[in-house]
């Protein structure tokens, strides 16, 4: 697979990269990249090949936006780039209005992207954060209004329960306008909760999946060792993080094992193996990639090249597996078959 494979993103016809420039690095001065860094990390990317940016109005308090607008302007790249950007985290810790997915923070946060990316239109507008309290129809109705007024092409939402998004696809669909068209969630070998209601959910509706931290905030690359209860090493889950120390826990490391076992069998880094897995999994349509230094990138990118066997995929899932939970442990081909089917082994189309 190369950089300028296209694949369409779920059922529609905008066409990605297998991965794609995350951009939160960008014009952060703590863990981030310098802005020549930054540049020179986008050059490489879209001199291989690839076609997505994705950023956000919070990054970097609105400076990673104005940094990506720079780069595609400088080499007139805007009718040869997905611009992605996304709203509803707060830009204001003092006024409750800037922030959410309701109408009116909507106009305010994609007025300011279009200004700070130097652009007339934005191609995918992601809903950032679920807010708990918009109506669906709201948030179904303000989105499509943008892409009635061609202020936006596409949108998608990130972070968000399945019910939600799926009501939302399911109105769209039911009224013939335009609707979601992707799922941007935290999704990696250490972090697989979306496999029992967002999967489904997305292949149903014809929703692609954008996985976010397919490293596991650098845990699948190798970064940490265990150390105790915790763990020590040097990237984001040292010291304050979204994460905490979530991510270090029995079940990851036993994964880690197997991550590492297969990198040395292959002669692939550990992140070439973590990336190669999740971009062979059901529904996932391009992956987010998040790297700080050029050689990251480069590194990042080969695994593309990287050729799982259905034995390294076994292993890897059977490491990395989780619970099913209520009611999932009851769907097994076993209990269904004997339970349920009569003794058939009865598939779905989407199987």
């Amino acid at each position: 697979m190369e950089l300028n494979d296209l694949q369409t993103l779920g059922r529609s016809g905008l066409p990605v990269s297998p991965l794609t420039l995350g951009t939160m690095t960008m014009g952060n001065s703590g863990w981030g990249s310098p802005d020549d860094v930054s540049q020179e990390i986008f050059n490489a990317y879209v001199d291989g090949g690839g076609n997505s940016i994705d950023t956000a109005d919070v990054y970097s308090g609105g400076r990673s936006e104005e940094l990506v607008g720079r780069f595609i302007a400088e080499r007139k790249l805007r009718d040869r780039v997905i611009l992605a950007t996304k709203y509803g985290f707060s830009a204001d810790a003092t006024n409750p209005l800037a922030g959410g997915a309701g109408r009116k923070n909507l106009g305010r946060a994609v007025e300011g992207s279009l200004r700070r990316l130097g652009t007339d239109y934005i191609d995918l507008y992601w809903m950032h954060v679920w807010d708990g309290v918009t109506p669906a129809e709201e948030v179904l109705q303000s989105l499509g209004d943008l892409v009635r007024a061609g202020k936006i092409r596409y949108f998608g939402f990130s972070d968000l329960p399945a019910w939600f998004a799926t009501r939302v696809s399911t109105l769209a669909q039911a009224h013939g306008v335009p609707g979601p068209i992707a799922l941007q969630l935290e999704y990696s070998l250490a972090e697989r909760s979306i496999e029992r209601e967002h999967v489904p959910a997305a292949r149903d509706l014809g929703l692609g999946i954008v996985p976010w931290s397919p490293l596991a905030g650098g845990l699948l690359a190798g970064k940490y060792v265990r150390d105790g209860a915790g763990a020590s090493g040097e990237g984001r889950l040292a010291g304050d993080n979204p994460f905490g120390d979530s991510k270090f826990t029995d079940r990851n490391w036993a994964t880690l094992d197997v991550v590492r076992t297969l990198a040395d069998e292959l002669g692939h880094s550990m992140s070439q193996i973590s990336l190669a897995w999740i971009t062979r999994q059901p529904g996932v349509s391009t992956i987010l990639l998040g790297t700080r230094t050029p050689a990251q990138l480069t590194d990042n990118l080969g695994s593309l090249q990287v050729d799982l066997s259905a034995d390294a995929l076994r292993r890897l899932d059977e490491a990395s597996a989780i619970e099913p939970g209520f009611p999932y442990g009851i769907f097994t081909e076993q209990v269904m078959k004997w339970a349920v089917s009569g003794g058939a082994v009865i598939r779905g189309w989407n199987s």
